[in-house]
């Protein structure tokens, strides 16, 4: 699988990719990540990718053309793989671990980081999707390309030690995961349920089934009701 970045900060991505989960990933040849810097394609002496918006207003706009450019010359570079184009945006669809599992199936995705207070409207006319991470303000889609590599990369066979500890995972079967617990036994008067330390496996497979309902109940009911 391969994700191609398009983003005005580069520079924005140097630790990310070389630590933990997304570093194993490339390292061991499962995924690749090219950083494209939409500078590069401004036809602009100053390598200006940002201008005024029509109509006035307070802030910036990512002009359209840089960012076909670097589209455009991504898939030509990427011919033989099949490409999604998708723009982080806040009027995207929120990103579940529903989409990410739709996404793991793509060969090759193009995320493209939106800056200042937004994108020419023009760029839907060649992108296939836009994502959204949440109802929040962000300084741009940098963030949420990384949240959206980080939880694709973590699902890829091979990449982290133990798959099944992923795909048991909160959000994977619609509710939260249940409570866990590690050594010691007692901390603070608190002690380890029982029941974990039992032996039973079909006691504690029962256990966690009822604690990830009722965790789900009181915390996130909303992800009962759907």
């Amino acid at each position: 699988m391969k994700i191609n970045i398009i983003t005005a900060f580069p520079d924005f991505f140097k630790s990310p990719l070389e630590t933990s989960i997304i570093k194993k990933g490339i390292e061991k040849g499962k995924i690749k990540i090219e950083i494209v810097n939409l500078r590069d394609f401004s036809n602009n002496k100053h390598k200006r990718i940002d201008d005024y918006p029509y109509g006035g207003g307070p802030g910036m706009v990512l002009k359209v053309k840089p960012i076909f450019n670097a589209v455009k010359t991504i898939k030509e570079k990427d011919n033989k793989l099949k490409t999604k184009v998708i723009l982080l945006s806040p009027h995207g669809e929120k990103l579940t671990q529903l989409k990410v599992r739709k996404l793991l199936k793509e060969e090759n995705l193009i995320l493209i980081c939106g800056h200042y207070k937004g994108v020419d409207e023009r760029v839907k006319k060649f992108i296939d999707e836009e994502i959204s991470i949440g109802d929040y303000i962000l300084s741009g889609g940098e963030l949420p390309a990384l949240v959206i590599i980080d939880s694709v990369v973590r699902l890829i066979p091979e990449v982290i030690g133990d798959i099944e500890s992923a795909n048991t995972d909160s959000f994977e079967i619609g509710l939260l995961d249940h409570p866990h617990y590690t050594k010691p036994r007692i901390f603070m008067r608190e002690k380890v349920p029982d029941v974990l330390l039992s032996g039973n496996h079909k006691k504690i497979e029962e256990w966690r089934k009822r604690m990830s309902y009722l965790s789900t109940a009181k915390k996130r009911n909303d992800l009962l009701e759907s």
